[in-house]
């Protein structure tokens, strides 16, 4: 019987490390994407924790990372051990379906039959053991022609995360806690998130998708053939000496999807979809919001402060500072504040209002001010 601590026999884990994290602007930059940054006071940024949880499910030499040009020599030196081949490079951002499905496709042909894990980056999870159990059972639910996803148990109405519907357990062999999707649900209103809570047939969708390549890859060309076809293009150059002008050929013209939509809310719909509940502690970190609750006990009777040589001085107040501008700040007498303060730019605003900072970014994008994005 394998070691609690040995790789999981077959599996490969790609990590989609993409994606500017519109949220936490102005912390977060098409330069210095959140995947890159310390936001949980670990010492490492939320990449390496990734790969410290993930390298021991499948082995060092068993990660994929999938990320844009800009950010290789990042990664690379977050990650020392990342293998060379097992880098792969977005020339430009072409969303989940594309980066997902051309490292299946690489790795099929690499190895026929792989069983592969799409683990987000960016995401904070506590409880390795669980996790661990999680992701084997996925793994078995795979191996049995399923797509699976992991799906986390609410803790609150969250309104900030999308929900799966998985009200029936299905009977599969070495995933014994394994539900079948009914449907997928996009982030609702709070009464909405109030009545999956209660009902105890809704977990949040965590975004995490564990499938043999070749079966995502078939699902993928059921809805999107097209986009099968120049991800099985770009694969069949990959190890070769012609990938660097098939990617410049190719990659431009993929189409832009989730692989929610492309892949699992279909698959769902087919029967093929299954969602193992997972109990340990979760977050994808998507707000000023959320890192507030991982930095206190309760956001709403503290502050929390980061930023390598912050000073802030505070007093009767909560929510969070971000210092990396250098200045001291003083906060006295506000609830719920955010204030990031960056050399650059300087965000001011409340946890209530922290998913609309998006809205900051695509207005200066569309005011041409790229050189704070």
């Amino acid at each position: 019987m394998a070691l609690q601590s040995d790789p999981i026999d077959g599996f490969y884990v790609v990590i989609p490390a993409g994606g500017i994290g519109s949220r936490l602007w102005p912390l977060s930059r098409a330069d210095a994407p959140k995947f890159l940054h310390d936001l949980t006071g670990s010492g490492s940024s939320l990449l390496r924790d990734t790969w410290d949880r993930m390298a021991p499910l499948a082995g060092e030499q068993r990660v994929m990372v999938v990320t844009g040009r800009a950010h290789r020599a990042a990664v690379e030196e977050q990650l020392p051990l990342l293998a060379d081949a097992n880098v792969v490079l977005e020339s430009e951002p072409r969303e989940s379906s594309a980066a997902i499905g051309l490292a299946a496709a690489i790795l099929e042909r690499r190895e026929p039959g792989v069983v592969i894990g799409s683990f987000a980056a960016d995401h904070v999870i506590k409880g390795a053991r669980f996790f661990r159990q999680s992701v084997t059972e996925a793994v078995a639910a795979a191996r049995a022609g399923y797509i699976a996803t992991i799906g986390i148990r609410p803790t609150e109405p969250a309104v900030g995360f999308g929900y799966i519907c998985a009200p029936q357990p299905v009977a599969i062999d070495g995933a014994p806690t394994a539900h079948i999707v009914q449907s997928f649900v996009e982030k609702p209103d709070l009464a909405t998130a109030e009545s999956y809570v209660t009902s105890g047939d809704y977990m949040w969708n965590a975004g995490m998708f564990i499938s043999k390549a070749s079966v995502l890859l078939e699902a993928l060309g059921k809805t999107q053939p097209e986009l099968l076809a120049g991800i099985n293009e770009l694969a069949d150059a990959w190890d070769t000496p012609r990938r660097g002008v098939v990617v410049d050929k190719v990659w431009p013209r993929l189409v832009k999807i989730a692989i929610d939509y492309s892949v699992a809310e279909p698959a769902a719909a087919a029967g093929k979809l299954v969602v193992i509940p997972g109990e340990f502690d979760w977050d994808d970190v998507g707000d000023f919001a959320s890192i507030a609750k991982l930095h206190s006990t309760g956001y709403k009777n503290d502050l929390a402060i980061l930023g390598a040589d912050a000073r802030v001085l505070a007093d009767a107040s909560s929510g969070i500072v971000v210092s990396e501008g250098g200045r001291t700040i003083a906060v006295i007498g506000v609830k719920d504040i955010v204030i990031v303060d960056t050399p650059d730019a300087l965000l001011v605003t409340t946890i209530a209002n922290a998913q609309k900072v998006k809205s900051v970014v695509d207005a200066l994008r569309l005011a041409g001010r790229d050189d704070v994005l």
